[in-house]
């Protein structure tokens, strides 16, 4: 007998048509339009044909100015702007966002055949870049908030390419397209720390040494972020402007 799997979760949101409009026109230079308004059966089909009226054509214009708000909601701060912001493009298709973090301890994983466990350890300061589709990371030498002249490093993890860019393998991102910029950073942050680390790519060694020894020297333990391994790229945050 065959396993049925319920791939019912694997659906995304399902509609189903309400109601529709029809716009008549007339001929002639002196054109006039009328509005006829349709409700939907449990089947789908038009019944009960109207006169749009104007309390329908306030919902649908509610509804229009929602999600234009919605759009428009793109990156904006839900309060005071956090203060390692450092720039914002909010444009609704092309938005980014450049922030910044501290050195501080964060859980990592690794795949098994790096030979180095998960758990926490110190990391770098960060600078970090994101689109809603893409993320590229750099490291920084200090915890100041970096101005447009602060050199960037590489940053001493896997999975990135030279040019910072990071490749997020099969992590699926899902970012909204109205989420907040606290949110947006969140939500990177997020997905960048809970994938697993797995390979170095091409030929680009991030550090001053061997990328696999410095993490099982570090994983589970209170040791500061050796920053003398970190390698510069010859780009300063003005690059990334």
């Amino acid at each position: 007998m065959e396993t049925i799997n319920d791939i019912t979760q694997d659906f995304g949101t399902l509609y189903h048509p309400k109601s529709a409009l029809v716009f008549y026109e007339t001929k002639g230079s002196n054109t006039d339009v009328y509005v006829e308004h349709f409700d939907m059966d449990k089947n789908g089909n038009p019944i009960n044909a109207h006169p749009l009226t104007v309390k329908e054509a306030n919902v649908l214009a509610k509804a229009l100015n929602t999600e234009q708000e919605n759009n428009k909601a793109f990156l904006k701060s839900n309060g005071i702007l956090p203060t390692n912001i450092l720039h914002i493009n909010p444009n609704a298709d092309k938005g980014a966002v450049i922030w910044y973090t501290k050195a501080q301890q964060r859980q990592l994983y690794f795949v098994e055949s790096l030979g180095i466990p998960n758990g926490k350890a110190p990391i770098p300061p960060m600078l970090w870049k994101a689109s809603k589709n893409g993320l590229s990371v750099f490291a920084l030498s200090s915890d100041r908030r970096p101005n447009e002249k602060t050199k960037l490093y590489h940053t001493p993890y896997f999975n990135i390419y030279e040019d910072g860019k990071v490749c997020m393998g099969t992590v699926s991102v899902d970012i909204k397209k109205s989420a907040s910029v606290e949110e947006f950073i969140q939500a990177w942050e997020y997905y960048f720390f809970n994938s697993y680390f797995s390979h170095l790519l091409g030929k680009h060694n991030p550090i001053k040494g061997n990328c696999v020894s410095l993490w099982k020297d570090l994983v589970n333990t209170d040791k500061p972020f050796p920053k003398e391994v970190l390698k510069p790229n010859n780009k300063t945050l003005k690059n990334l402007l």
